[in-house]
């Protein structure tokens, strides 16, 4: 407890004695007006680093990939009402795509000037409503440290994600004595019904196609081994859905990679094939599956597991539907077969896949184009996957380029790839690596994005020069909007508009901010500028030229209306 307790503070400190009591040790945001009294008390708050931003909507990324890579709540803070507050809302409309635990703070007008129209007014509180968990707008001085930590704790109860919070600003100037800046929360976990358990058993013995497909929801109870053990014990593959290919190590001979339209032929295979499905931590959501028989299989018996009560059975028809912790889940299931032998019916199933995946894996290293005279998108993965240091972090765009390196990475640690995930944002990756970073300051970080999403958020070179973030980002130029150029070129007999973009040259832009810059053209250099990246001690930005015809078209689903 701090030793400020029942001594009149600001509402402003009281904020930030809330954060340090619920041991937030990063704080990202844009100064203003609004919360000068919030700001002033971070001055003195040693426990807290706050890392300034250029741009509110960035400083969410970060905010949310910090969050994830970290499992601890990622914070940031709109100092300004208003213009500051709105700039926020794709970062959490983006985080909450993501179930992402974050907590942004807004700084809004005085509560005597609501609804006047007032300077700079916009309600806030309904702005953040349908992209939140919970939206709070705190009304006076003394109930700051509740509603505060009513958000912290919010944003991490139950299925993760973003909660907003709104102080106005006289509430931030009033000040208050408080009792207590933490308030303790029991939260009661709920018991698995062994029946549920004892059907789970029943289908995987008579299965002959098992599969068990893992989400977010291992990734954040931290189950690998976990799942490891029971696919070992059960003899059953795993696949990850989709943008979590990092769910569990590569090197695990039962693991499949990533399923789904945007994942591999062979998790894919997998799960279209199956006659049971056991999904755990995961909604068998848009990305992994398109919500459609032609991505998982329909005569496959499905248990489904999550923390979600709404995820349960809401795209696809299931057998067992287990609301709870995955840990928890896990736990008893294991102990469930622990003294039980099973008949291993799925042996050739799991041979073959077994099989098809080291042909796999071999033949994307075969038919990865090195040696075109224009960079090919699949040389560029290669070298990179050759080069990486095995404890690499990887952030991704949307977009053409970024969608085609889904699958093209080997990842031996949870919480080591960060995508846009289903809001499919382009401008992402930049500046989620540099939360990824502060999380994981021991990780190599390497963001992979376009010339487009890149020139979004190029000024956030200056917080990564400024803050000594040093990531390897690499820019893949190829001079469009790629998604949007494929589907004109493929669907609309090539009549281009505002697909092309001119950008000045990154690797020297790079250079002007304070970081390292590298220009490759010719695919022999790559590797040189990586290894020369890893080393720099500064940001770093790769600008590198790919084959501006190396597009391709994700969605056809979505223009099977246009005729040719």
């Amino acid at each position: 407890m701090s030793n400020i307790t029942n001594h009149p503070i600001s509402g402003g400190r009281a904020v930030v004695e809330c954060l340090k009591a619920n041991n937030i040790k990063y704080v990202f945001g844009l100064i203003g007006s609004a919360t000068m009294e919030l700001f002033d008390a971070l001055y003195d708050e040693k426990s807290i680093t706050f890392i300034d931003v250029r741009d509110e909507r960035t400083g969410t990324h970060m905010a949310d990939a910090f969050a994830r890579a970290s499992g601890s709540i990622g914070v940031i803070i709109a100092g300004q009402n208003g213009p500051g507050a709105t700039n926020l809302v794709t970062g959490v409309a983006q985080a909450k795509a993501a179930f992402s635990p974050l907590l942004s703070i807004a700084g809004a007008i005085a509560t005597e000037h609501q609804g006047k129209d007032a300077f700079q007014e916009v309600d806030q509180q309904k702005l953040f409503e349908p992209i939140t968990k919970k939206t709070f707008s705190i009304e006076n001085t003394q109930s700051i440290t509740e509603e505060m930590n009513k958000a912290i704790e919010l944003s991490k109860n139950g299925k993760w994600g973003p909660v907003h919070v709104n102080i106005p600003r006289n509430v931030l100037a009033g000040t208050e004595s408080y009792e207590t800046f933490k308030n303790e929360i029991k939260i009661e976990n709920k018991e698995i019904i062994k029946k549920d358990l004892k059907k789970i058993i029943s289908l995987i013995e008579i299965s002959k196609k098992p599969v068990i497909i893992c989400g977010a929801g291992v990734k954040n109870t931290k189950t690998q081994d976990e799942i490891i053990l029971l696919s070992k014990k059960l003899n059953i593959p795993i696949v990850s859905s989709a943008g979590h290919g990092d769910v569990i190590s590569f090197e695990y001979k039962l693991y499949g990679g990533q399923m789904g339209p945007r994942g591999n032929v062979i998790a894919s295979s997998l799960v279209k094939n199956a006659d049971f499905i056991l999904a755990i931590g995961t909604r068998l959501g848009f990305n992994s599956t398109f919500y459609s028989y032609d991505n998982i299989s329909e005569t496959a018996k499905i248990a489904q597991v999550d923390i979600d009560p709404i995820a349960i059975g809401r795209y696809f028809p299931i057998e067992v539907g287990i609301q709870n912790d995955v840990k928890i889940f896990l736990d008893s299931l294991i102990a469930e077969t622990k003294n039980k032998v099973f008949n291993n019916n799925n042996e050739d199933w799991v041979q073959n896949f077994i099989k098809e995946k080291k042909n796999y894996y071999k033949k994307r290293d075969e038919n990865a184009d090195v040696n075109s005279k224009i960079i090919q998108p699949s040389g560029l993965f290669k070298e990179l996957r050759d080069i990486m240091p095995k404890n690499s972090s990887i952030t991704l765009d949307a977009g053409t380029l970024c969608l085609q390196a889904t699958d093209e990475f080997n990842f031996f640690e949870s919480k080591s790839l960060f995508t846009p995930l289903d809001f499919g944002l382009v401008g992402f990756s930049f500046a989620a690596g540099l939360g990824v970073k502060l999380a994981k300051p021991y990780s190599t970080v390497f963001s992979l994005m376009g010339d487009g999403g890149f020139g979004m958020t190029v000024s956030e070179l200056s917080t990564a020069v400024h803050h000594k973030i040093n990531t390897i980002t690499i820019v893949m130029n190829n001079k469009s909007w790629g998604a949007e150029k494929a589907y004109q070129r493929d669907f609309y007999e090539e009549r281009y508009i505002g697909a092309d973009i001119n950008s000045p040259p990154f690797h020297e832009l790079a250079e002007i901010y304070g970081a390292k810059g590298y220009y490759v053209t010719e695919l022999k250099n790559f590797k040189k500028a990586v290894i020369d990246a890893l080393v720099c001690n500064k940001p770093a930005v790769i600008n590198v030229e790919v084959d501006p015809k190396a597009l391709y078209s994700f969605r056809k689903d979505s223009f099977k209306h246009r005729s040719r």
